[in-house]
């Protein structure tokens, strides 16, 4: 699973309330949150459950479209969305990918960025019980060519505090978050890219 699809599904499916069960906070997230920011420590392992990559970095985004998540350790990659291209930006490569919002995101769930909020119009949404001390909700895309099988989203006290997405081909790819703050205030400029001096740019612009 690329990290552009794991960025783009999180921004979707984040940080709800702390009452109720983990469907009902995930509801109230789509109607009370309209940006958040904080760290993740990100893990993948392959369908036998061997590790493949383990990263961390920080996000932070305003809905709809604008995002700013950035891999530091151990790659080194910006993923910014300005509301109409998403740019991707590998450092060490110096080289910048660039796509239109609308393709990009295609017909996945993470497409809400772009306005719209009715989330099970894209998912079949189940609770998913407990485990490792968190509420867990189900979500799977209706749309056969989501590039993932399922979503799981882990709540806890202090909101959405996990998530898994599990790829066709049995890979998982797991977050967990820390220092979650709901509808802060964010500077604009967090959200403009522009590609640095003689860095290769490819895609559409």
């Amino acid at each position: 699973m690329t990290r552009l699809a794991v960025v783009c599904t999180f921004l979707l499916l984040a940080s709800a309330g702390a009452q109720a069960d983990a469907l009902e906070r995930f509801k109230v997230f789509v109607k009370t949150t309209q940006a958040a920011k904080g760290n993740f420590e990100q893990k993948v392992q392959d369908r036998t459950g061997q590790p493949v990559q383990a990263s961390r970095g920080t996000f932070v985004f305003v809905r709809p479209g604008h995002f700013r998540w950035e891999y530091l350790k151990p790659v080194d990659q910006l993923i910014v969305g300005d509301g109409q291209r998403v740019w991707i930006y590998d450092r060490d490569l110096n080289q910048v990918t660039v796509r239109r919002v609308t393709s990009a995101l295609g017909s996945t769930p993470a497409a809400l960025l772009a306005g719209a909020s009715d989330v099970e119009k894209a998912f079949d949404l189940s609770e998913a019980g407990e485990r490792d001390g968190l509420e867990w909700l189900e979500a799977r895309p209706k749309e056969k060519e989501a590039g993932f099988e399922r979503v799981k989203l882990g709540f806890g006290v202090a909101g959405i505090q996990a998530m898994e997405l599990t790829d066709h081909f049995g890979q998982t790819t797991t977050l967990r978050f820390s220092n979650l703050e709901r509808n802060p205030k964010v500077d604009p400029a967090q959200f403009r890219f522009e590609p640095p001096k003689g860095a290769d740019v490819l895609g559409e612009k």
